[in-house]
């Protein structure tokens, strides 16, 4: 038997096989206190191991909870005689189950059992995670993901030992979360005409197929109670004041710019007016959502909003004057404390992009989550704000993954596995004081040019993989060490889990972009690595420009 110790993703702090194997299969006992009894099993389904009466005998896989330890920490040991599970708490427990899972064979991973034992081969692992936000972003707005979908990426990102789920739910094209408050949302502002075809400059060509679908609030509680029992923490976010044109398509009067869901892409023009009757709908529509999920966060965008256009309002205007303010930047900084304030009042924090810190937007309890660059993340922890470290090198995963021309089309690039293995959640540059506001990092799915779920996959996976690597452990993955252990034995364990990754040496025929509407467009210069990154250091301010190309009614 391999050592398959050496073949964990993510790599523990400390593993170490010996010389024998146990036997785990329908036979083995589960001995475990009654909280931790259910979890197990729920983790380990396809196997249904029976209860262990009374004291531990051997021959038992064996879960216990220990407090003293550090947070989410665990360890495992598996000798001829049994399995041992100690860990700090109960996301230790998860954590542990999941390590187990990958000693075991690939097949563990599949939705039922297969004839035959699985060997775990003896050992010890000593783990805890380096950051306690780890996690991933996908964006439901742009193309739909069904319910299952989203609770196959909860198991997955359980896998890795991820913990956070942030669900991008609104954005221009699409109002993803029903409202029984406010119907005519869910009959004007969840689905679209059509949608754009190749990158923004092919203005005119879209497909002629509606587009839509949106959750109801007994499906995000589902998604949350599932999330829940494997250790994730579901983060909501309504992507407002702008990216609101879906809302606006139920609500004109409360925006100004487009006020229809748009089939195309980039910063739009539909914005909601600062004003407090639009502050008021929001909140009301967060009030039903966090009946829904069960969580301490919240995520209100804040990011690319439009506001010269907020001056030339009546509205806004007066309601400026009565403030007292004269920059127009100033009222996207008051409309996020506002709902700020709101989410307050039920226990929530709110987090925004970091142009919500650029405007002021933000409480003394807000979390920043920083996409653009190093600058502005070191910049808010030095100010004192926990931070959400998410920037678009190397954790954005809409980007092309190679320069070959088999890739599909996608927004720019490359950004590749290996550049997703240097992330550094915790950088070495800054102060310790400016470290430890770092709650963690997280990698983002923009899904403008991911149409379905496959593809998702494709996309994905296994850049996930180091990305999960390094927020755990703190540090940029061994890149030559994870593509060994991915050979030898993760992407199997993708493969059974049913994930359609992308192989490390390029696309499968039926994932490349081929010659059609889906190829890459290798002579389009937007949003490469280098000019994106001489942007972000420019460190640009809030106010924002319309730079998409819109239809309009």
């Amino acid at each position: 038997m391999s050592d398959r110790y050496a073949l964990l993703v993510p790599a523990p702090r400390h593993a170490a096989a010996q010389p024998g194997s146990f036997t785990l299969d329908a036979g083995t006992l589960l001995h475990a206190e009654p909280e931790v009894t259910h979890l197990v099993r729920r983790l380990l389904h396809p196997l249904n191991l029976p209860l262990a009466p009374g004291s531990a005998p051997e021959g038992v896989l064996s879960v216990r909870v220990e407090d003293g330890g550090q947070a989410e920490g665990y360890r495992l040991r598996v000798s001829g005689d049994g399995i041992s599970i100690t860990a700090t708490d109960l996301a230790g427990v998860r954590h542990a189950v999941q390590a187990l899972k990958q000693l075991l064979t690939a097949d563990a991973w599949r939705a039922a059992a297969l004839p035959g034992r699985w060997e775990a081969p003896c050992g010890e692992i000593e783990d805890a995670p380096a950051v306690g936000w780890r996690g991933g972003m996908l964006d439901v707005s742009r193309h739909f993901m069904t319910k299952g979908a989203v609770l196959k990426y909860v198991d997955l990102l359980a896998m890795h030992r991820m913990n956070r789920l942030h669900l991008h739910l609104t954005d221009d094209q699409g109002w993803r979360v029903e409202s029984r408050r406010h119907p005519a949302i869910n009959r004007r502002s969840t689905h679209r005409p059509d949608t754009l075809i190749g990158h923004r400059r092919h203005s005119n060509d879209y497909d002629g197929t509606p587009h839509g679908g949106y959750y109801t609030l007994d499906d995000l509680a589902e998604i949350s109670a599932y999330a829940a029992e494997r250790g994730i923490t579901v983060v909501p976010e309504l992507d407002l004041p702008g990216h609101a044109s879906a809302l606006l398509a139920a609500f004109p009067e409360l925006g100004t710019g487009s006020r229809e869901v748009l089939g195309g892409w980039g910063v739009s023009a539909g914005v909601l007016k600062p004003i407090p009757a639009a502050v008021t709908l929001v909140c009301e529509l967060l009030d039903e959502v966090l009946e829904a999920v069960d969580t301490p966060y919240v995520h209100l965008g804040g990011d690319e909003c439009p506001t010269e256009d907020w001056p030339l309002d009546p509205e806004v205007s007066a309601h400026m004057a009565a403030l007292g303010v004269t920059r127009a930047r100033d009222m996207h900084g008051w409309f996020l404390r506002e709902i700020a304030e709101h989410l307050a009042t039920r226990g929530k924090r709110m987090i925004v992009w970091d142009e919500g810190f650029q405007s002021g937007g933000v409480r003394a309890d807000s979390i920043v989550m920083c996409w653009r660059g190093d600058a502005i993340a070191r910049q808010a922890a030095a100010a004192g704000y926990d931070v959400v470290r998410a920037p678009t090198y190397p954790t954005y995963f809409d980007y092309d993954q190679s320069t070959s021309p088999g890739e599909p089309l996608s927004i720019g690039g490359p950004i590749t596995l290996e550049d997703a293995a240097t992330f550094e959640v915790l950088p070495g540059a800054w102060s310790e004081e400016e470290r430890g506001r770092v709650l963690g990092g997280q990698f983002q799915v923009w899904r403008e040019y991911i149409p379905d779920d496959r593809h998702l996959d494709y996309m994905t996976f296994p850049r996930a993989c180091a990305i999960a690597e390094a927020v755990w452990s703190g540090r940029p993955a061994d890149f030559a060490d994870l593509t060994r252990r991915l050979s030898e034995a993760h992407l199997a364990r993708l493969e059974a889990a049913g994930c359609e990754y992308r192989p490390l040496d390029g696309p499968h025929p039926w994932q490349s972009g081929g010659t059609g509407r889906r190829a890459r467009e290798t002579n389009d210069p937007h949003r490469t690595r280098q000019n994106w990154l001489a942007w972000s250091a420019q460190l640009p301010p809030t106010d924002v420009h319309v730079s998409a190309v819109e239809r309009t009614s």
